[in-house]
């Protein structure tokens, strides 16, 4: 695991901090790539934290969340200590219960779920996982089954 201190700056209203080259380059090594978002946990003055870093205006920084603040008792000015490595787990999110037993009644529409491609899957299950209230769920598992059946748009597509 990698160690640095930094300073807590902002953009906008996102609090964030700069890597290191050194510790750039030895999670870009980890992680095997140099482009696009990278996975990372580690903690933050002693507190756990899970988070992707994000090339932004040609630096790559770890943004730091409130929560992330607050946990640490910092504010924007202040130094923290940072431990940080790539985080090699899977972001897996499970299927809402309600989608499930939905695809559970419908054959066909299970069918045509279970021929997707693993990332059109993740799509419409994160879709449906990140919704709040229950009337939404109920709503969009409705419409996510009549997607898969081509009959209704879903989650920006015309047909699955």
């Amino acid at each position: 695991m990698n160690t640095f201190k930094a300073t807590i700056d902002i953009i906008g209203i996102n609090p964030f901090v700069f890597l290191p080259a050194s510790v750039l380059t030895s999670i870009q090594k980890q992680a095997n790539k140099t482009k696009g978002p990278i996975r990372v946990k580690g903690t933050i003055d002693g507190h756990d934290f899970t988070r992707t870093l994000v090339k932004y205006s040609g630096d790559w920084r770890l943004y730091i969340n409130g929560p992330m603040l607050k946990a640490a008792n910092k504010k924007v000015g202040d130094t923290i200590v940072v431990k940080i490595e790539f985080n090699t787990s899977e972001k897996k999110v499970l299927m809402n219960p309600k989608l499930e037993a939905a695809l559970d009644q419908n054959e066909k529409a299970k069918q045509v779920f279970n021929s997707l491609s693993p990332s059109r899957q993740n799509e419409i299950v994160r879709y449906i996982a990140n919704l709040k209230s229950e009337a939404a769920i109920e709503k969009n598992v409705r419409r996510a089954v009549q997607f898969l059946l081509g009959k209704d748009r879903f989650i920006g597509r015309d047909h699955p």
